[in-house]
């Protein structure tokens, strides 16, 4: 799959909000605006490569320091904002994601990426329990500490079904040479063991995300699969508002409880070490 990080990302940002633009004073690699989704206004984040970004490690739609950041502040004054209102009320935060990675950079590193990755990551869980439904639309890569930085803090995940999703901790590349393996001998590794897989559909198995949304072309939408998606955003927030403030659903739910056993049992064995240890 060749196809640019990004572009998916950005056009799907711009077929929900109607806006492609950065808004005054943010990097041209962070898109940031209020739009409707169903009865509501929420707020829609996305992270875009910028090949003039002062920042090389960030140019091919990696999430920087810069990135980070700004989608920190962003979420820190919805969480301020709407600080007084009900659960009911609060704005929902929808994260179109399509990122490469987290930027991996001398710069990045000296000047505190972890530092700038945590305060982005933190904001997101921040709204999460402060009552705001938080979404996030996978339209195209979800990779590393890209995807940990910007959308997987969410209530809800949605993906697309389809051979450009890849939600991983590591590019092939790079899990090959951990491994000490070929990059084929890993993609049939990932056939037999599902957190090995490169497969969104595996991926789906393991009961991380709230639903796969079906789209000939995820990098040129139809006003008909915009409606479907806006429908299934509308359909995760409704359901995020009715549920745990926390991210249990991820283990809960009848995919985990069948696919992640040895998971929930470990889990379940530290619980009782740390209660009654």
């Amino acid at each position: 799959m060749n196809e640019q990080v990004g572009l998916r990302g950005r056009a799907w940002f711009k077929a929900l909000t109607g806006s492609d633009a950065p808004n005054s004073g943010d990097p041209h690699s962070v898109l940031a605006t209020t739009a409707a989704v169903g009865n509501e206004q929420a707020l829609f984040l996305c992270v875009v490569p910028d090949k003039g970004s002062r920042f090389p490690c960030v140019r091919d739609g990696q999430v920087g320091l810069e990135e980070a950041f700004t989608l920190a502040a962003h979420l820190r004054a919805v969480i301020a904002e709407d600080h007084d209102k009900s659960r009911e009320a609060k704005r929902s935060i929808i994260a179109i994601v399509d990122v490469k990675s987290q930027a991996y950079g001398r710069r990045e590193e000296t000047a505190g990426i972890f530092f700038a990755a945590a305060a982005s990551a933190d904001a997101y869980a921040s709204a999460r329990m402060a009552g705001h439904p938080v979404i996030s639309l996978v339209a195209g890569q979800a990779f590393s500490g890209g995807f940990l930085t910007h959308g997987y803090q969410a209530n809800r995940i949605l993906a697309f079904d389809d051979a450009g999703i890849v939600i991983h901790a590591m590019h092939k590349e790079a899990a090959a040479r951990i491994t000490r393996r070929s990059v084929a001998e890993l993609e049939k590794l990932g056939h037999d063991i599902a957190p090995m897989s490169y497969d969104v559909q595996d991926y789906a198995k393991l009961g991380l995300l709230f639903k796969l949304l079906h789209v000939d072309d995820p990098q040129h939408p139809t006003s008909n699969e915009v409606a479907e998606v806006r429908e299934a955003i509308t359909e995760a927030i409704t359901d995020a508002r009715k549920g745990k403030l926390d991210l249990s659903n991820r283990w809960e739910s009848d995919t985990a409880r069948t696919m992640r056993k040895g998971t929930l049992a470990v889990r379940a064995a530290l619980e009782e070490q740390w209660f009654n240890g």
